[in-house]
């Protein structure tokens, strides 16, 4: 019996595979738990940016100062378990299952190393790091004691990323999403007894007392929802999962050719996430001397801004284990109509939703801050931004297309160029004339640049001859 979840390349399947209907079908059938699951790591952020918004702005501005920082160190943990998770999809496309689990294997040996790897050099950094970025005097400490709890919880991170990558690979898309909402859970809960003195549970009347720690009881909290998910979803993947689960016997050695495949995938989306990341670290930079009340409205905004983009990656997750299995299995004509298919769906779904951030951002500031500048000022950048979904839509999910076919250095490239020859540059220039405004509209049109490139390289095809073999 397979998955509703899994593609089945069976005889009989085949007549429902290959019809427009079928192909839209197992997107949506993907595509579902995939955006719940960003939905819930949305609304931690949500939570943990309404929580310590509520200690005014100087507390805003203290996460988001290190926010991109934190970011890098997330991107490289999701490079490393995509470099191993595609691996699994053509692997188990290919009918190929006791492979996929010694691909397994040597993945969790890679990502316990490299995770312990990533928090010693952000603890290492941590005490500089607001410094660098040129956050005033009087949020450096919390910004710093946020992103040292945030990099103990790297390992955890890593292991929460690869497990989740690998199920949803597998064509498990449902226990994933569900773990992740369970961390949106555990989140509100420690962030509750940790960012505040003490609270009363409503209806109950019934007093809670907490521990006080402001903005480094929000790193924590989320710290030790990263550690309970990350054994939960580790769980999922070595014992409950049916395609992967490990047995007795398998080989935990690691191999060349695995870690090589690995890297030739991992490398250039480490490369990407460190330049999108490296300008949104120079975007901290240009934005910085525009003062506290700028700094907490960008933050803020760039999380409201994830209600509009959940969609895209979401789409984009199922892309890749589509496009994937569907390599793995010799269907290149199969992989290229899901690749167009989940574009479209994209951007249907993001054209929506950013009608909506757009309608709703004067709501969405009032729930995020008390603050009334930073609301005014984060409504008015947020609506710039809607502008560009429709756009960076399609180089969300055609993203998520290419990393299925392992096709990852020519996107780190457009990424390079796009961010770099387009957003900084213009943000520099803008910024000291027209302020957050300035940064926000040249977002907006490298975000269309970026997607124009993204939709070219998809339509070509040429990606489909550059992945690896299995």
């Amino acid at each position: 019996m397979v998955n509703q979840s899994q593609l089945d390349f069976s005889p009989d399947a085949q007549p429902a595979l290959n019809s427009l209907q079928g192909q839209l079908k197992r997107v949506i059938q993907l595509s579902i738990p995939a955006i719940l699951a960003e939905i819930s790591s949305m609304a931690m952020q949500y939570i943990d940016a309404a929580m310590v918004g509520s200690l005014g702005a100087n507390a805003s501005a203290a996460i988001g100062l290190v926010s991109t920082s934190t970011w890098l160190m997330g991107g490289l943990c999701i490079s490393l378990a995509t470099g191993f998770s595609v691996q699994v999809a053509h692997l188990i496309g290919a009918g190929r299952q006791e492979d996929a689990k010694d691909v397994v294997r040597q993945a969790l040996l890679a990502a316990l190393a490299f995770g312990l790897l990533l928090a010693a050099t952000g603890a290492t950094i941590s005490a500089r790091l607001p410094v660098w970025l040129g956050g005033d005097g009087a949020i450096r400490s919390d910004s710093s004691r946020y992103f040292l709890i945030y990099a103990c919880a790297l390992p955890a991170v890593q292991i929460r990323q690869l497990s989740g990558s690998m199920l949803q690979c597998s064509g498990n898309m449902r226990t994933p999403s569900l773990l992740n909402a369970l961390m949106c859970l555990e989140d509100v809960v420690f962030n509750s007894l940790l960012i505040f003195p003490g609270f009363t549970i409503p209806l109950l009347n019934l007093p809670v007392p907490g521990a006080g720690m402001g903005v480094a009881g929000a790193a924590l909290g989320t710290a030790i929802s990263e550690y309970l998910t990350a054994a939960l979803m580790l769980f999922s993947v070595c014992i409950r999962s049916p395609k992967l689960r490990l047995t007795a016997g398998g080989k935990w050695r690691l191999t060349r050719k695995c870690l090589g495949t690995a890297a030739h995938i991992a490398i250039p989306m480490a490369f990407e996430h460190t330049v999108l990341c490296g300008a949104q670290i120079a975007s901290t930079r240009i934005v910085a001397p525009l003062g506290n009340v700028s700094i907490a409205a960008n933050s803020l905004a760039v999380t409201a801004e994830s209600l509009c983009y959940l969609p895209g990656y979401g789409i984009a997750a199922a892309a890749t284990t589509l496009v994937g299995q569907s390599l793995g299995a010799r269907r290149k004509d199969l992989a290229r109509r899901f690749a167009r298919l989940s574009v479209l769906l994209a951007v249907i779904l993001m054209s929506v939703m950013a009608v909506l951030m757009f309608l709703l951002a004067p709501f969405v500031f009032r729930l995020l801050t008390p603050d009334a500048a930073v609301q005014a000022l984060g409504v008015q950048v947020l609506r710039i931004e809607a502008f560009a979904e429709p756009l960076y839509a399609v180089s969300i999910a055609a993203a998520g297309a290419l990393r299925g076919a392992g096709d990852t250095l020519v996107p780190s490239l457009m990424n390079l160029a796009s961010m770099w020859g387009v957003r900084i540059t213009a943000a520099a220039l803008l910024a000291p004339r027209i302020g957050l405004v300035g940064v926000w509209i040249a977002m907006c049109v490298e975000l269309c640049v970026r997607g124009l490139l993204f939709l070219i390289r998809l339509l070509r095809g040429r990606w489909l001859d550059r992945g690896f073999s299995v």
